[in-house]
């Protein structure tokens, strides 16, 4: 593990290290989610799935939800309960 120091800009930027870049393949446009816990800041490189992967995932759900009996309803129930939680 390295570890680098980086300045954060009047605007809220940060740059970040030529190396880390080079080694983790980021690069102009690549996407970053940032997590945070307590005053910890961690990054993590965004990949989005292939048309297949995804596919194949949506399928593995899909398959998952009817084994254990959720309806497209129930989904829709499950999903609208999550969002009136997040808003509380």
């Amino acid at each position: 593990m390295n570890i680098y120091s980086v300045t954060v800009a009047p605007n809220g930027q940060i740059v970040l290290p030529v190396d880390i870049c080079n080694e983790l393949s980021i690069h102009t446009g690549s996407e970053l989610v940032a997590f945070t816990s307590g005053d910890t800041i961690m990054l993590k490189i965004i990949h989005a799935p292939n048309k297949e992967d995804f596919g194949q995932k949506l399928n593995d759900a899909q398959a998952w939800a009817e084994e254990v009996g959720y309806t497209k309803n129930d989904v829709n129930k499950i999903i609208k309960e999550v969002r009136q939680r997040k808003r509380a």
